[in-house]
C-alpha cells in the first residue's frame, strides 16, 4: 500500500490538471418549433370584482364604469333616483298632512283640508290615516333605494367577476331536439361537448 500511494497522487495530479480552466462552455437554449404560445391565456386580476363594488359603493354607476359596461349607468342611477324623488313627494304630502292634522287638534279649521265655510273635508281620523300611508309609503321609498343601492354594488362586483371569465370555442352546451323513429315520440337533452 505504501508503493501505491505516490501513483495515486500522481495520477490525480495529472487528472486535475486536465480540467479545462479557460472559459465556460455555453449552451444555447433551443426553443421547440412545435410547441405554440398559447394567445388565450391572460393575466387574471383577483382585485378587479372587488375595485369594481368599491367604485360603485364610492359612487353609483362607477364600477360599471370601470367594467366597461356604461349603459348600465343610467340604470343605476334611475334605481336610486326614482326612489329618492318618491321619497321626498311623500316627505313634502306627510308635512302638508302633519301640518293639517296639528292644527286640527288645536282646534283650528283653517287648514287646506277644510272648505271657505271652515267646515273640514277630511276628517281627523282620515288626516291620521292619510299620514301613516304617507310615513309607510316613505320609508318604503327610502328601502327600495338602498336596495338598488346594494343591487349596483352586487353588479358590479359580478360583472367584474365574468368579465374575466374565460369563454372560448371548445366548450359548449348545445340543446337538441331528436325525433325518434322507434319510440314514436320526441326526445328532448342538452350535449355537453368539449374540443381539446
Amino acid at each position: 500500500m505504501g508503493k501505491t500511494l505516490p501513483y495515486i497522487f500522481l495520477l490525480a495530479s495529472f487528472w486535475c490538471a486536465a480540467q479545462r480552466t479557460g472559459d465556460p462552455i455555453q449552451v444555447t437554449a433551443v426553443t421547440d418549433s412545435l410547441i405554440q404560445p398559447d394567445n388565450s391565456a391572460y393575466l387574471y386580476d383577483a382585485n378587479r370584482p372587488s375595485k369594481a363594488a368599491f367604485y360603485s359603493a364610492v359612487l353609483p354607476g362607477l364600477g360599471q364604469a370601470y367594467n366597461g359596461k356604461y349603459w348600465k349607468i343610467p340604470l343605476a342611477y334611475a334605481g336610486i333616483g326614482l326612489p329618492v324623488l318618491a321619497y321626498i313627494a311623500n316627505d313634502k304630502e306627510y308635512q302638508r298632512l302633519r301640518t293639517a292634522f296639528q292644527i286640527r287638534l288645536a282646534g283650528g279649521t283653517d287648514d287646506e283640508f277644510s272648505d271657505e265655510n271652515g267646515e273640514p273635508i277630511v276628517t281627523i281620523a282620515g288626516l291620521e290615516r292619510a299620514q301613516r300611508v304617507s310615513r309607510r309609503n316613505k320609508e318604503l321609498s327610502l328601502l327600495i333605494a338602498a336596495a338598488f343601492y346594494a343591487v349596483q354594488i352586487i353588479d358590479a362586483n359580478v360583472d367584474g367577476h365574468l368579465s374575466q371569465f374565460d369563454v372560448d370555442r371548445d366548450l359548449s352546451l348545445k340543446p337538441y331536439l331528436d325525433y325518434n323513429q322507434s319510440a314514436s315520440g320526441t326526445s328532448y337533452g342538452f350535449a355537453l361537448s368539449y374540443t381539446f
